[in-house]
């Protein structure tokens, strides 16, 4: 797939299964990610991979996180969440790694992952695979930042859950661009 195409044709796949993205295939999302835009070279981002057994070990340090706050939550609640990391046969947790820098303030070290995020998530369409973005609260909850080994001035901003697509995705409508953009003066 050319360049073009995967900007102008990547959509979210939320229903992943197996296979994973191949050793060659995580090699070239990996890169992709590696370019994304860095003012001053700070690299503020680090990523784990997180397949097979360790979907399920997350799942259960998001049931422990769950029944710290919720201790009544049932059997069904915990099921669910647990099966959560399930959705897909491998997940990339993408982490912001803020450094205090006098030209590059948080808010653009934040963007810079988020922007090595969207290239994995183009490589990832790029090859035929199914990838989709997704965060919620237990992206923001320290307690599984701390289950993770993040370190002060880490954040996850996102979890890539990475498969093959197990349904063929219709045609997403677009916005038109001229409801976004305009120009000024």
């Amino acid at each position: 797939m050319d360049t073009m195409d995967a900007l102008l044709q990547r959509h979210s796949c939320n229903k992943l299964t197996e296979p994973a993205p191949d050793a060659d295939q995580l090699r070239f999302i990996q890169q992709a990610a590696l370019r994304a835009p860095d003012h001053a070279r700070l690299r503020p981002w680090r990523f784990l991979v997180i397949a097979g057994e360790g979907r399920v070990q997350l799942g259960d340090a998001m049931v422990d996180i769950l029944l710290a706050d919720q201790p009544s939550a049932d059997a069904d609640q915990q099921q669910r969440t647990r099966a959560k990391p399930l959705r897909a046969p491998m997940i990339i947790v993408a982490i912001a790694r803020i450094q205090n820098h006098p030209k590059v303030p948080a808010m653009e070290q934040v963007l810079s992952a988020g922007c090595a995020m969207h290239a994995m998530l183009l490589a990832a369409f790029a090859q035929g695979l199914g990838a989709i973005w997704r965060t919620g609260p237990l992206a923001s909850d320290t307690r599984l930042h701390a289950k993770l080994g993040l370190a002060a001035g880490e954040t996850i901003i996102g979890f890539l859950y990475l498969g093959t697509p197990a349904l063929s995705m219709p045609e997403t409508l677009r916005p038109a661009v001229d409801e976004h953009f305009s120009h000024w003066p």
